[in-house]
């Protein structure tokens, strides 16, 4: 790893100093980012991880892909200038209700888990296309969004694995519960 910052003293910086227009690595570099920079964004899709974890198979991975699969048909409404009303309170409402699955263990069908996921992925997503860097390129944008929320199901799942352990299994209600108040907390501030 330390070679890899080394390295990046040698990259000349008039090829980091374009405008970014088709940059795919600016494009991705911003959607890498995006998730990761939005707490409300980040409760809620290690929340899908940890949910997913907690219903065990098939929900372990069907909630973890039908999440970043819908996100980015949401992120093509909002780069195209779709409405979509409410988009930073369907946001806040997904940490609560995603977080609240978590902490009370609900385990309804599979259809309907996925379904609530599905719906919540709807805002995240067209936050994220709205949002879209004029510079950027679209495809490696929408493409670095995508993985950074899937590398954030991938630690909730991590952290859902703990609902094995009858301690484990309470630190991750406790988990969820958390990440509903902090659902509750961004839901104030948007309606306040």
């Amino acid at each position: 790893m330390r070679w890899l910052a080394f390295a990046w003293w040698f990259v000349p910086a008039l090829a980091l100093a374009h405008d970014g227009q088709g940059d795919i690595q600016g494009g991705l570099l911003a959607g890498l980012a995006h998730p990761i920079l939005g707490v409300d964004h980040v409760i809620a899709m290690v929340a899908v991880g940890m949910w997913g974890a907690q219903l065990g198979a098939p929900a372990i991975w069907l909630l973890p892909v039908t999440f970043p699969l819908v996100m980015a048909m949401g992120g093509v409404l909002g780069a195209m200038g779709v409405p979509v009303p409410g988009i930073e309170i369907g946001i806040a409402l997904s940490a609560v209700a995603l977080g609240a699955m978590v902490a009370l263990a609900l385990r309804p069908p599979l259809w309907a888990a996925a379904l609530l996921v599905a719906v919540f992925a709807v805002f995240h997503g067209h936050a994220h296309g709205a949002e879209l860097p004029e510079s950027a390129n679209a495809i490696a944008y929408s493409a670095g969004f995508v993985i950074a929320t899937g590398l954030l199901h991938a630690f909730g799942i991590l952290l859902g694995v703990a609902n094995r352990w009858r301690v484990g299994a309470r630190l991750l209600r406790a988990g969820g519960g958390l990440i509903a108040l902090g659902g509750v907390y961004f839901l104030v501030g948007h309606l306040t």
